[in-house]
């Protein structure tokens, strides 16, 4: 049989079609490594920030009334970094992390519940830590490094001077592993709320929400945050409000809407916080993993409206492992770590229960 030539419409058809298996053949023959690997690798989290390997998370949730705290756990090292931008902070450790100062590993970060008394819970997680022979090295010690923020939960559920202590933190670290994130009305977002533009009776139950990315080439950005907020919850996608403040139908009053008209509730200093770590497998040094908590603050930007009020004490922590070996780009890694606590923030709302006549989003829907 001749050989057709190329110009042949039937012969460039055949070739195309053969291009097409060949691709295919190799594609396949390139999955079966990893999917090799995976059959034999423990199973864990595919999103969240568990999905950044080496990072541990654990909640403790009080029954007494809705608050607790979550702590991040490091498994090994992690260079650490805080952006705080809310008007009204409650922080621990965080002078420590700021790019001119000597300690560049950080091994846990403890958020909570409680106002300024669930402080208290890092202590527990430091005992925990210290159990555990873990921390910077420091003479004949070694000294738990652990920086946290606490969020204004004590007017939700009951008895205000019930509050993390400790002994929460203490189980928290106790409890947390690499396995899926459970997000909701959980730990440091158990009281949770947002919308509070239009004054009490009108606000909604929020929570804690996790988010992860992984690029094409390995890298791994993910987010997690307690959500708290003056504000509305917005979703970045659709422009449309998630959770916020009421009117008396159960519909959106809109906190956009409101601060055009001007006719809003002022936020009371202190008792609104949204509180957040991003995190990443990437190397980075001090000076860029603070920068990548900077650029993380546009998430709050995108999914909270308004955020970094002077009610707020907004601030995010951020944590980068090293364990992947690319070259990192901080405006990548910043960029989707923006994109990750967007997305942590909108399922903090979404994944919510009411509580003590507080509905969540899911309680609205028809």
């Amino acid at each position: 049989m001749g050989v057709r030539p190329l110009s042949d419409p039937a012969a460039m058809q055949y070739r195309k079609r053969m291009n097409r298996l060949l691709m295919a053949l190799a594609g396949a023959a390139l999955l079966s490594v990893p999917f090799a690997a995976q059959t034999t690798s423990p199973p864990r989290a595919k999103s969240g920030l568990t999905a950044v390997e080496g990072i541990k998370v654990g909640h403790h949730t009080l029954t007494e009334r809705p608050t607790g705290c979550t702590v991040i756990l490091v498994d090994g090292d992690a260079v650490g970094g805080v952006s705080q931008r809310g008007g009204a902070p409650g922080t621990r450790e965080t002078d420590l992390l700021d790019p001119l100062n000597m300690v560049d590993k950080v091994n846990a970060v403890v958020l909570a519940g409680g106002s300024a008394f669930g402080l208290e819970a890092a202590t527990g997680t430091v005992k925990w830590l210290e159990e555990h022979n873990i921390g910077w090295a420091a003479g004949p010690s070694r000294v738990p490094i652990v920086p946290g923020a606490i969020l204004f939960d004590l007017g939700v559920g009951g008895n205000p001077k019930i509050r993390p202590t400790a002994d929460c933190g203490y189980k928290a670290a106790e409890a947390a592993t690499a396995g899926p994130v459970e997000e909701g009305s959980v730990g440091a977002g158990a009281g949770a709320t947002v919308g509070k533009f239009g004054g009490p009776g009108r606000s909604m139950k929020a929570g804690l929400g996790t988010a992860s990315i992984t690029h094409p080439s390995g890298l791994v950005v993910a987010a997690i945050v307690a959500v708290n907020a003056v504000g509305d919850i917005i979703d970045p996608s659709n422009g449309k409000v998630v959770a916020g403040v009421r009117n008396p139908d159960n519909t959106f009053s809109d906190a956009r809407a409101i601060l055009r008209a001007g006719a809003f509730q002022r936020p009371r200093a202190g008792e609104n916080t949204t509180i957040g770590l991003v995190a990443t497998n990437a190397k980075l040094t001090k000076a860029q993993v603070t920068r990548m908590a900077m650029m993380a603050d546009d998430g709050y930007a995108r999914a909270i409206s308004p955020s970094h009020t002077n009610g707020d004490g907004d601030t995010i922590f951020s944590l980068a492992t090293g364990r992947w070996d690319g070259n990192a780009d901080i405006t990548l890694v910043g960029g989707l770590a923006a994109e990750a606590m967007a997305d942590a923030i909108v399922r903090a709302a979404t994944q919510a229960t009411g509580v003590a006549g507080i509905p969540a989003a899911r309680d609205l829907k028809k």
